[in-house]
């Protein structure tokens, strides 16, 4: 993979899947229609999904590409591939609330290695450069120019006090006595993959997630997370949280930064 490419074309695809994005979110009213699995997707899901997915097609025609949107490209075997969520965080544009996000990652052999979260209507986008490192940059977004960025850096957690990022439309009681075990300085509702980003940036020191999520849901966070020194594992052994698994779905997991002691 040609990571510089990638870094480019990642990044201006997320930028122009946002412009649509809140061209949609901005009109007086849109369509909200419901899939089989019961969850939302409106005009927006479906028109950021066309654009990153042709995007990415036409940049890299040799790489795999499982999308939310694409059924089709659920059925694959892939261990390395391009992964899209092209609207994370559904219910909260429905809902006006402005935590959703443009997620597109790349996964190496399992492992998420680069990534890009732009949450438009926040104007917060982070993502890997071709090193990998996880930057956040500033805006106003020029989509062939890379403005101000900065590097994201984990905390360094104190475990007598710890701040906690959780779900804000599917946090739930298991979650809530799972975070009462620890010291909680603060806590903070956060919606989509904007979670794994208050943690590489320090804002918080872990985010449990003890519910459903799909790779697609994922993968971009933890890329930026990992580039940020920061690492995600499964809740119920603390393994590494692997990708490319049958039908694409997670077990639950803890997206942290080093230092935090997990509570059993």
């Amino acid at each position: 993979m040609d990571y510089e490419k990638l870094e480019r074309v990642m990044r201006r695809l997320a930028l122009e899947a946002g412009d649509k994005i809140m061209e949609i979110y901005n009109a007086p009213d849109f369509e909200v229609k419901t899939k089989s699995d019961a969850s939302p997707v409106t005009e927006a899901d479906e028109a950021a999904d066309a654009l990153t997915s042709a995007g990415l097609r036409a940049a890299f025609p040799d790489e795999a590409l499982v999308t939310e949107e694409q059924a089709a490209s659920h059925s694959q075997d892939v261990r390395t591939f391009l992964v899209v969520d092209p609207l994370d965080g559904t219910k909260e544009f429905v809902q006006r609330r402005g935590d959703f996000t443009v997620n597109i990652a790349y996964v190496l052999d399992g492992s998420p290695v680069r990534g890009v979260v732009y949450a438009p209507a926040k104007e917060r986008l982070f993502y890997t450069d071709k090193g990998g490192n996880a930057v956040e940059e500033i805006g106003p977004f020029d989509k062939d120019t890379v403005g101000e960025t900065r590097r994201l850096r984990v905390s360094r957690p104190d475990n007598s006090g710890l701040m906690v990022v959780a779900s804000k439309s599917h946090r739930d009681q298991a979650t809530d006595e799972y975070i009462a075990k620890y010291n909680v300085k603060d806590m903070r509702s956060a919606g989509s993959s904007l979670k794994f980003c208050l943690v590489a940036t320090s804002e918080a020191d872990f985010y449990p997630r003890l519910g459903r999520t799909m790779e697609w849901d994922t993968a971009a966070g933890h890329a930026v997370l990992v580039g940020a020194g920061g690492d995600v594992v499964r809740f119920d052994n603390l393994q590494p949280l692997r990708y490319g698994k049958a039908g694409f779905e997670n077990p639950f997991f803890i997206a942290f930064a080093p230092g935090v002691e997990f509570k059993k």
